[in-house]
């Protein structure tokens, strides 16, 4: 099969779990503990959320196309509900205060990856950069990628509060490399609390904004929330 029919298949395949895995839809959370296995986390949630299993290697997600962003071309847009819109090229990105973390990489399609080492620069910090209005509330991120042959980009959606957590990074190196390109390099969010798919790989825009705008994959039969300590995979609205 071509690249081209990867989202038509991975569409069938969320409507195929939608059909199985009724505990995954629509999940409300309302007086239920996070779920899962093995020791603690840093967060005190259990090392490997419900429903996961754990790899060593990394497994390649996308669209169909990996779309290769030279570093002096490659820039970031930050717009939005904030007073300070702003592009930053690849040298600005790397000259705001950079972080070391190791987290874990939870995907929705089942497997988690510990331990990740990872060097970008805090969400946080992006916004405090920006500063948002007081009415934005969301995070909408769009990518360099395209579902192929059309101009539909990828984004995702994040609570603006969420987005904030320590966490939550731009990053452009991944055990101790430049962040692989199929992996989304030279930049890509990651959201460790949160699926994986809430971070956009090859990442070229930030907007704020004051009502929830569901990305790619929301709109496709992804769950809005994406939490993965309760199985929060699908949504049928």
């Amino acid at each position: 099969m071509s690249k081209d029919d990867l989202v038509e298949r991975r569409r069938k395949f969320i409507q195929r779990q939608i059909q199985l895995d009724k505990s995954a839809v629509n999940v409300d959370f309302a007086g239920r503990a996070p779920q899962g296995g093995g020791p603690r986390n840093r967060d005190g949630m259990p090392k490997l959320p419900v429903g996961q299993h754990e790899v060593k290697n990394w497994p390649v997600l996308d669209l169909g196309e990996q779309p290769r962003v030279p570093l002096d071309a490659w820039t970031l847009d930050i717009g939005g509900l904030v007073e300070n819109p702003m592009t930053l090229s690849w040298d600005a990105f790397m000259a705001l205060p950079q972080v070391d973390d190791v987290s874990d990489f939870h995907c929705v399609t089942t497997w988690s990856r510990y331990d990740n080492r990872w060097r970008g620069v805090r969400f946080s910090t992006i916004a405090e950069l920006a500063v948002p209005k007081d009415e934005a509330r969301f995070v909408l991120c769009t990518g360099y990628d395209f579902m192929p042959g059309t101009f539909i980009p990828y984004t995702t959606n994040v609570p603006l509060h969420r987005a904030l957590d320590d966490d939550v990074l731009l990053v452009h190196t991944w055990e101790g490399k430049p962040l692989p390109p199929e992996h989304g390099g030279p930049v890509r969010m990651i959201t460790p609390k949160l699926y994986a798919w809430k971070g956009a790989k090859w990442i070229r825009k930030i907007e704020f904004l004051a009502a929830d705008r569901k990305g790619f994959w929301e709109v496709r039969g992804y769950s809005n929330s994406a939490e993965p300590w309760f199985n929060d995979r699908y949504a049928t609205d």
